[in-house]
């Protein structure tokens, strides 16, 4: 099977830079600055460019396994105006939401299986820390309740009817030899179709590479300085649920830092695709800062 991705926000195609090294198929991007597009066509020749998102019907475009998407940033970053997803250029989330919606009701609840959002960490601050809990409950398709202690951990999982969703805060300095500066972002992870988010987020496993990038004319892929995924980063246990709980939380084996679990509703597969969205998380990372030092 072809595992197939959409990109949208797509800057300069690092989601399709990092799922292109892991078997996966960049189908289509949706980017609006010229510069940045010229780049993703050099890299991505037959990428299909669908433009400004504003103007997109998710159920009349290409479906595709994975839609990722990094949404603007200005008004979560801890530097910007703190506007939150109320501000003009972070409420943008909610056309990514609206696009994945479309798209599964016009394939029948197919497509997409996986949506997986990057976001820097101020998402999990602005607005009093309201913001994040409208990010979860845009996934979930149902009320989420913020954690008693006010606070979201740096990990965590909501499980509910619509899809299955977990997030975790990943820093690249983790995952390259030799280490890059220190870089923080949030990945949150949502399966529509099954209990993989866990997998893909927390599981460590080899990863799963292929070498071969881009189209006639891309440019090749830039050398792989990672470091073992089963050595790399911060290790972060899962405890089996327990039916009868709804929230707990438990410390990282290392930091000391939380995990919190919210199951909406009681009720897990590992797939090749959770094998390969959980390479192009840890690829990700490490991608982006690769592309900044350059």
């Amino acid at each position: 099977m072809t595992i197939t991705l959409g990109s949208l926000f797509d800057g300069i195609g690092v989601f399709p830079l990092a799922a292109s090294r892991h078997g996966i198929t960049p189908v289509w991007a949706s980017e609006i600055v010229p510069d940045a597009i010229s780049i993703t066509k050099r890299h991505f020749p037959e990428m299909v460019h669908l433009g400004d998102i504003t103007k997109l019907d998710g159920g009349k475009i290409p479906a595709v396994h994975v839609i990722t998407f990094g949404s603007p940033c200005q008004n979560l970053s801890s530097i910007g105006p703190r506007d939150g997803l109320s501000g003009a250029k972070s409420s943008l989330f909610y056309q990514a939401i609206r696009i994945i919606e479309e798209m599964r009701d016009a394939s029948g609840g197919l497509y997409p299986a996986i949506a997986v959002w990057e976001n820097v960490v101020g998402a999990m601050l602005s607005s009093d820390k309201r913001d994040y809990l409208a990010v979860l409950k845009s996934f979930a398709g149902a009320k989420v309740s913020m954690p008693d202690s006010g606070h979201w951990a740096d990990a965590g999982v909501v499980r509910g009817r619509r899809c299955d969703l977990a997030w975790r805060v990943m820093d690249a300095q983790y995952w390259s030899k030799p280490k890059l500066a220190r870089r923080e972002r949030i990945f949150v992870v949502a399966d529509f179709t099954g209990q993989r988010a866990t997998e893909i987020l927390f599981n460590a496993r080899p990863m799963h590479t292929d070498s071969r990038i881009c189209g006639a004319g891309g440019l090749p892929a830039a050398e792989d300085h990672r470091g073992a995924s089963l050595d790399a980063g911060r290790q972060i246990p899962v405890k089996k649920r327990d039916n009868a709980s709804r929230v707990f939380s438990l410390g990282f084996v290392m930091g000391g830092r939380s995990f919190l679990f919210i199951d909406i509703e009681k009720g897990q597969s590992i797939s090749r695709l959770s094998l390969v969205v959980y390479s192009l998380l840890v690829s990700i990372t490490y991608q982006r800062l690769l592309l900044l030092h350059r």
